[in-house]
């Protein structure tokens, strides 16, 4: 196998098992009651160990880890970084996990993708430029395919709920900011310690919030397997091969492909969840998808 064919489909498996995590979350909270909040504070203490072991093994990413644990985080600088870093990380998870409690997960998957819209607008700030065509017609796109997905194209009321919505656009705001932040960070320790240690700090956080081990909700082994799945294939396992898709690709063709996500999410929602969707809501869909291109 080529490299670039192992990118291609290391990438759109990435992007497909990020969808599929969704749908999992959804299962959880619709079956057994999980709260989405004890969920993504599980799921980020979890998997921030399998992403530091994963750099502790790799003799790549140890050099990072070591280097991070040796500048102590490299000073008041890298350390506000990586906790800010971790603020973002949280409130992304935590209003995508809302999200589709509220709505579904390709719903709050395509509506988190908005957040390109505002790395757009802040790329041409920094920059002190107009926006290119394609970037124009990107955010035309973005727009209306939010308008059909919030709408149903009738302009007088909300097909999907106020709250959902809010979370949505919530969502796609703090995934802006989560990719921005730590760019410097990235640069530095590269993906897998740089995430690592940001779940960790953002699972701590939450942990001392919302002591979720005084909450444990009542799962069976197929909950207790589910939750394992979102963990492991649905955070590290798609972290792992949609980030060898991009060595291999470069970001703007793994981001292309990363678009299978939402595209994922509607699938399993339907054949999984039995979830219905409007055709309005399946253009509304595709035109953000489309966006996704154009932007990235």
């Amino acid at each position: 196998m080529s490299k670039t064919t192992r990118g291609v489909v290391l990438a759109l498996i990435g992007g497909t098992c990020w969808g599929f995590s969704g749908t999992c979350a959804k299962f959880l909270m619709d079956s057994y009651a999980v709260d989405p909040v004890w969920l993504v504070c599980v799921r980020q203490l979890a998997a921030s160990v399998l992403f530091l072991a994963y750099a502790a093994a790799v003799p790549g990413e140890r050099v990072h880890l070591h280097d991070l644990a040796r500048t102590r985080m490299g000073g008041v600088a890298g350390v506000v970084t990586m906790v800010l870093t971790a603020l973002c990380m949280m409130a992304n998870s935590c209003g995508y996990v809302v999200t589709i409690n509220i709505t579904n997960s390709a719903t709050a998957t395509v509506l988190q993708a908005l957040g390109l819209v505002v790395l757009m607008v802040y790329a041409c700030v920094v920059a002190r430029r107009r926006p290119r065509r394609r970037e124009l017609a990107g955010l035309v796109l973005a727009l209306g395919g939010t308008f059909l997905l919030a709408t149903g194209g009738d302009p007088t009321k909300l097909s999907m709920p106020a709250a959902g919505l809010a979370w949505g656009i919530f969502t796609g705001v703090t995934y802006a900011l989560y990719t921005a932040v730590p760019a410097k960070a990235l640069e530095r320790w590269g993906s897998p310690v740089v995430n690592g240690v940001a779940m960790l700090i953002s699972g701590l956080i939450l942990a001392a919030a919302i002591r979720p081990w005084e909450a444990v909700p009542a799962l069976d082994t197929v909950g207790l397997a589910w939750l394992a799945i979102i963990i492991v294939v649905g955070t590290f396992l798609a972290f792992a091969l949609y980030l060898q898709g991009v060595r291999d690709l470069g970001p703007l063709r793994a981001s292309m492909l990363g678009t299978s996500e939402p595209i994922s999410a509607t699938v399993f929602s339907v054949l999984w969840l039995g979830t219905a969707f409007a055709p309005t809501d399946i253009v509304g869909f595709a035109m953000i998808v489309v966006m996704v291109y154009l932007t990235a």
